[in-house]
């Protein structure tokens, strides 16, 4: 039965309404912190696969044009700092939260690893939870062309 105003409610009952919504709403704001930091972790890993595909474009286009002219064959320059910052470069124009951990050269291959910094947005309310960092690792290799 539903009291009405001027009832007499008993004692034992005052407060179970605002305890209930205090648990309710801390449950809710924890939910959708799930939710909505959830989506930015998936944001943030598939962002920095991306990243990392793109510098290590950017690092297998600097190919050595002495090779090519006289082999016909496209080979990664082989100054690794020129390749490297060519990709860096990129990590850098892309997002101020991302960097390059590691980058590494072959004759035919680059591969970049790149790490992004995500600020959370309602998780960051819990002791202990700021932001979290995401990783992602991609190659690539210089592309000849038909010839």
């Amino acid at each position: 039965m539903i009291p009405r105003p001027g009832d007499h409610v008993e004692a034992r009952d005052r407060g179970t309404i605002s305890i209930f919504t205090v648990l309710f709403t801390l449950s809710v704001i924890l939910l959708a912190g799930l939710v909505v930091d959830g989506g930015l972790a998936i944001h943030a890993r598939q962002r920095a696969y991306d990243i990392a595909e793109q510098a290590a474009r950017a690092g297998a286009n600097d190919i050595d044009e002495d090779v090519l002219r006289q082999t016909g064959k496209a080979q990664i320059n082989k100054d690794q700092q020129a390749v490297c910052t060519k990709a860096a470069d990129l990590v850098a124009a892309y997002d101020s939260q991302a960097t390059v951990d590691n980058c590494d050269r072959s004759d035919d291959q680059v591969t970049v690893t790149v790490h992004i910094t995500v600020q959370l947005q309602l998780l960051s309310i819990v002791p202990g939870f700021s932001a979290f960092t995401m990783t992602g690792t991609a190659s690539a290799h210089p592309d000849e062309g038909n010839p």
